[in-house]
């Protein structure tokens, strides 16, 4: 459990079932390291120090057999962060003594700061998100260079509260801001002889300590950006990994869940690490504690910092045990918990392992992100997609989710093609990550008009130009919740990079194409003014041809069909659409 103050002295608890002896380590001023014996209870050690060290650093140290095969991990001269610890004094740097025996990491691992009075925000209900607009932001590359933001919030969960930054949002009618990890990561072991850095934080260590680059204010900065975002009725999700940590594969350091349970990662019949994660490890949320730790974590970013919801990466890793299952313990758990019952719960409904792409099979308050829409409407715009898939995507993918569509439509995500890369590059251009062009996804679907990359032909400009804007066009027509990363809304590229994890890609407020902006902002408010279509479109709604006629079957069937329109209901202030593939246009306006 995270410290607390109770009764004139400071409590520590630390989970780890194996060990033979554990040590409280406490630093003072000046850096020097403290040693205090724990005392076992049950699968727990425990230790009360008199007063209150709020404030003070700290760290554990355990000892007990090393036999990495039996998945015992015992060293202490390794210096473990508290899976529960809520802040740190400093980012985790990699380096080979993390994976070294007898080493000691005291000096290289960043320690754990015991809480004072953490915020407690008022309860309320989470803002209504569903079926309107989330924005995904990396809070680095959002607001670094953004000119409106004072450079000392640039780079920072506080720069969300800033008023040009809200009113941004507000003018793309952002029903919630989705924020990539801000929890503390450690980049992957191959990146620093690279001379390269994980940027989007997708490997986290402890699970709940926010990342003090992010986060320099900790708690109560990112609790102080929620309360700013919510009176301006914009929500907040965080983006949460639980299926894996960046303690990696059998060569990676000794940072944490490893030198104190290695129960926590799930492992095959003879004892390997199993990777469904494709991270080096996978976290077993068929162990109880597992559970335990996920749950607090998200009952601290919502009972002390008053978050909306959560988006969780790779997330049929938490209904394994060791198959996906829809009843896993993790979603009654979840749904059982006074603080979380009601939150915004969103999949990333697959991962690596054995049957992990489960789209559509979620609880049915969970929304999932639906790669399906984003490839589908993709490939009909390329031009070798057809008119019935498109129109059953935009119409809330009733043949994956049923009639009470569950879809979160999306074109393009921090994972992948930049919307502007999609129309501008045939395939993906990766070389500066340094694997050869080898990772991320091979099969993007996109298209270049006719050259790679950037390119000063107008006619090239002005087709990837009117693609943009119908693939926007269709988004902000289609029925369910939908979802734009920040930048898209104004051409940001990644150069054709589609696994930019290691690249620092910063927005360019200063260039950005307030053209396409200002045309999102447009779509945006129609979208709005409708009334965000929910589950499905409305009762009494006819599809027509573009000529105005009732689409027939033949139509429905027809690979020459270039196009399609949506009529609501008269008198229904209901979103209409006409979307036409020939002349590269989709526009949306409001029945009367």
């Amino acid at each position: 459990m995270t410290p607390l103050y109770a009764a004139g002295a400071t409590h520590f608890r630390v989970r780890s079932p194996a060990a033979t002896g554990l040590w409280l380590c406490l630093f003072d001023a000046h850096g020097r390291e403290f040693r205090h014996a724990m005392q076992r209870d049950d699968d727990h050690w425990q230790i009360a120090l008199p007063g209150n060290l709020a404030g003070h650093h700290y760290g554990y140290r355990a000892d007990g057999p090393w036999d990495p095969p039996r998945g015992l991990w015992f060293d202490p001269a390794k210096l473990l962060v508290d899976p529960h610890a809520t802040e740190l004094s400093g980012r985790f740097v990699q380096a080979p003594p993390l994976a070294q025996r007898g080493v000691d990491t005291g000096a290289i691992v960043p320690r754990a700061i015991v809480p004072g009075a953490l915020p407690l925000p008022a309860p309320a209900p989470p803002l209504p998100v569903r079926g309107g607009l989330i924005y995904e932001i990396n809070v680095r590359s959002f607001s670094l260079h953004h000119p409106h933001v004072p450079a000392t919030r640039r780079g920072t969960v506080a720069a969300l509260a800033e008023p040009a930054v809200i009113a941004h949002l507000r003018h793309l009618k952002v029903a919630a801001v989705e924020l990539m990890p801000i929890v503390a990561w450690i980049d992957e072991r191959h990146l620093p002889a690279l001379g390269l850095r994980n940027h989007w934080g997708y490997n986290p260590v402890a699970l709940m300590a926010l990342d003090p680059g992010l986060c320099p204010g900790g708690v109560a900065e990112l609790a102080a950006t929620v309360a700013t975002l919510h009176a301006h009725g914009i929500g907040v999700i965080l983006d949460l990994v639980f299926n894996h940590t960046g303690e990696s594969d059998v060569n990676g350091g000794v940072l944490s869940l490893r030198g104190l349970d290695d129960s926590a990662y799930a492992k095959a019949p003879d004892g390997q690490l199993i990777n469904d994660s494709g991270c080096g490890n996978t976290l077993d949320f068929a162990n109880p504690a597992v559970r335990r730790l996920a749950l607090d974590c998200m009952r601290h970013f919502v009972g002390h910092c008053g978050v909306d919801g959560f988006r969780f990466d790779l997330a049929t890793i938490m209904a394994r045990g060791p198959g996906f299952a829809a009843s896993a313990p993790i979603f009654a758990e979840i749904a059982a918990d006074p603080l979380l019952h009601d939150r915004i719960l969103i999949a990333e409904p697959w991962d690596i392992g054995p049957g992990g792409y489960q789209l559509g099979r979620f609880p049915a308050n969970w929304l999932e992100w639906n790669d399906r829409y984003r490839d589908d409407v993709r490939r009909f715009w390329r031009g070798d997609g057809g008119i019935g898939v498109l129109a059953t995507r935009m119409a809330g993918s009733s043949d994956l989710f049923g009639p009470i569509s569950r879809t979160v439509n999306f074109l393009a995500a921090h994972d992948g093609f930049a919307l502007a890369d999609v129309v501008s590059y045939a395939g993906r251009h990766n070389h500066a990550n340094g694997e050869d062009n080898r990772d991320g996804h091979a099969g993007e679907v996109s298209w270049n008009n006719g050259a790679e990359g950037p390119v000063t032909d107008p006619d090239i400009i002005g087709r990837r130009s009117a693609d943009l804007r119908a693939l926007l066009g269709t988004l902000f027509a289609s029925a369910g919740t939908i979802m734009l990363t920040a930048g898209d809304e104004f051409g940001r590229s990644q150069c054709g990079n589609n696994n930019s994890y290691c690249q620092d890609v910063l927005l360019d407020w200063a260039n950005r194409d307030r053209s396409l902006e200002e045309h999102v902002a447009m779509l945006a408010a129609r979208r709005a003014a409708a009334g965000a279509p929910l589950d499905q479109f409305p009762e009494g709604g006819r599809w027509l041809t573009l000529d105005g006629a009732a689409m027939t079957i033949a139509d429905w069937e027809s690979a020459d069909t270039r196009g399609l329109a949506f009529a609501p209901p008269a008198g229904s202030r209901a979103l209409g659409f006409r979307i036409d593939r020939s002349n590269r246009t989709a526009s949306i306006g409001l029945a009367e």
